[in-house]
C-alpha cells in the first residue's frame, strides 16, 4: 500500500525546521529512519500535509559524554548505538537493551530519538530511559524545555511532544559506582517487539537496597515504572524471598493489554518472572 499524498521537504538547519514546524502545527510529522512513520502512513493511520527530512542535519547525531552524563543526539542510529564502547561502558543497561531492539535492518535506520517520540508500548528504549531515569530535550522556536522520562510517556503512541517542538537530545545521568543492572524480556522472536521486557537497577549500601529502579514495557498501554514494588525493596537485605515479593506486587499492579500473542494473565505471569530474574541478576552485579 502506497502512503496519502503529502509534501516533502529537506530542512538545512534545525531552526530552519522548527521555523516549518511552528508554521505548519499538526500537519507536519518528523521523518528520520522512518521505520514506525512510513508504515503508519501506509496503512492510514496518520496523513502528514508535509514530511520534514531531517536526515541532513548531523548536528543531532552523536553520543558524548559531558558534564557527568550521557549525551545522545536524537538522530543518532541504533546500531551506532548498539556498537558502542562509550554506551557499553557508561551505561551498560542500554547496551544490553540494544541486543533485543528490532533487526539489523531497521536499526540500520531507525534513530533513538524517533524511537522515543514513536513510543510505543512494546518497544525497550522507552523503559531504559525510564529506568536510568534519563531526561529529553525538546526544542521549538519559543526555547528549548527539558522533560523528565517519567512525565514524558503518557499513553500509546502518546507523548509529552508537541506539534512545533522537536526532539533533540536524550541526557542520561551516570549511575554510581557499584550499581548492579539487568534487561531482561521475552518476545515472539528475537527483535520482535516485547510481550513483557523489564530494565532494573539497584545498589547495596550496608547490606540493604538502594536506589532501585524497576521499569518494564510491553505490558500496559505505555512503559512504566513499577513504583510499589521499588518501594518494597528499598531499606532491605536483598534476596530471592524479597525480590519474589516485588515481583508479585509488580504483577499486581499492572493493568495488562491484550493481544493475540499473550492475555492479561500471561502477561502477568511474564512480568512476574522477569522482574525476579532482573532483580537477582542486577543484584550479583552490584559492587562489580
Amino acid at each position: 500500500m502506497k502512503p496519502p499524498p503529502f509534501r516533502y521537504e529537506k530542512p538545512t538547519s534545525v531552526e530552519g525546521l522548527l521555523a516549518t514546524l511552528a508554521e505548519q502545527g499538526d500537519g507536519a510529522k518528523i521523518l528520520a529512519g522512518g521505520q514506525s512513520l512510513v508504515p503508519m502512513m501506509n496503512l492510514r493511520l496518520v496523513y502528514p500535509e508535509v514530511l520534514l527530512d531531517i536526515n541532513g542535519l548531523s548536528e543531532l547525531d552523536y553520543l558524548r559524554l559531558e558534564d557527568g552524563m550521557l549525551r545522545i543526539g536524537a538522530l543518532t542510529r541504533h546500531n551506532t548505538l548498539r556498537d558502542s564502547d562509550l554506551l557499553a561502558e557508561r551505561c551498560p543497561l542500554a547496551a544490553a537493551a540494544y541486543r533485543h531492539v528490532a533487526h539489523a535492518t531497521i536499526r540500520n535506520r531507525g534513530t533513538l530519538g524517533g524511537n522515543l517520540s514513536h513510543a510505543d508500548p512494546a518497544s525497550e528504549m522507552p523503559a531504559v530511559m525510564l529506568c536510568l531515569e534519563a531526561s529529553l530535550v525538546l526544542r521549538s522556536n519559543a526555547g528549548e524545555r527539558s522533560v523528565a522520562a517519567s512525565d514524558f510517556f503518557q499513553g500509546a503512541l502518546t507523548t509529552a511532544l508537541q506539534s512545533h517542538e522537536l526532539l533533540t537530545e536524550i541526557r542520561i545521568p551516570l549511575a554510581a559506582a557499584g550499581t548492579g543492572w539487568s534487561f531482561q524480556e521475552v518476545s515472539p522472536r528475537k527483535g520482535d517487539f516485547a510481550l513483557a521486557a523489564v530494565a532494573a537497577t539497584l545498589q547495596v549500601s550496608n547490606g540493604l537496597c538502594q536506589r532501585v529502579r524497576i521499569a518494564h514495557a510491553g505490558v500496559e498501554d505505555r512503559a512504566a515504572r513499577a513504583g510499589s514494588a521499588e518501594a518494597g525493596i528499598e531499606g532491605h537485605a536483598p534476596g530471592e524471598e524479597l525480590f519474589a515479593a516485588a515481583a508479585d506486587e509488580a504483577a499486581r499492579a499492572v493493568d495488562p493489554t491484550e493481544s493475540y500473542h499473550a492475555d492479561g494473565d500471561h502477561k502477568r505471569d511474564l512480568l512476574r518472572a522477569l522482574i525476579k530474574r532482573a532483580l537477582s541478576e542486577a543484584h550479583g552485579r552490584c559492587g562489580a
